[in-house]
């Protein structure tokens, strides 16, 4: 049964630029349970954090590898949230399969590169390209791009982050 199922570690990257807006990528595949559907193939990076990482390693680890991104500063974080796999039909032996979703902590970043900096087809670290495209969009968008079972989560990043989409507020207001 799915219950059962673990939840896989994971990190969430919402990259601001100066103006507010976030960096998301254009999946252009599937991998196992982590479906991308028409019109809905957008997403903030994320990756797994790997055994004995910490969230805020595995975050820039994860920066690096899906964008080229290193030129960042800390913004802010989420408490652990987490999210479903739909039903998967693939082979068990998949990296995937053995979770029943993912558990999150998600990073606010400010990004302080250039535009050329950021390079999601070249792989890194010998991992697979996840993005054909990137581009910057206004994080209360995101959630209407991404796939379904998701959206819960980027609706409560968008809530949690919404004070760093203003352009030059890289601190919440207390």
């Amino acid at each position: 049964m799915t219950d059962e199922k673990p939840y896989r570690p994971n990190v969430g990257i919402a990259l601001f630029d100066a103006s507010g807006r976030v960096l998301i990528g254009r999946r252009f595949r599937d991998d196992g349970p982590e479906i991308i559907l028409p019109g809905l193939e957008w997403q903030m990076p994320q990756g797994g954090i790997d055994a004995n990482e910490n969230p805020r390693e595995a975050m820039m680890r994860e920066l690096w590898e899906e964008t080229g991104v290193v030129n960042a500063s800390y913004l802010g974080e989420t408490d652990w949230l987490t999210y479903e796999f739909p039903p998967f039909a693939g082979p068990l032996s998949h990296r995937l399969a053995q979770f029943r979703g993912q558990r999150q902590k998600w990073f606010a970043l400010r990004f302080t590169g250039s535009d050329d900096e950021i390079d999601p087809l070249t792989p890194r670290n010998g991992q697979a390209v996840e993005f054909d495209c990137w581009r910057w969009e206004r994080l209360e968008r995101v959630a209407e791009i991404v796939v379904p079972f998701r959206r819960d989560v980027y609706r409560i990043v968008a809530q949690q982050f919404g004070v760093f989409a203003a352009t030059g507020r890289d601190q919440p207001t207390a």
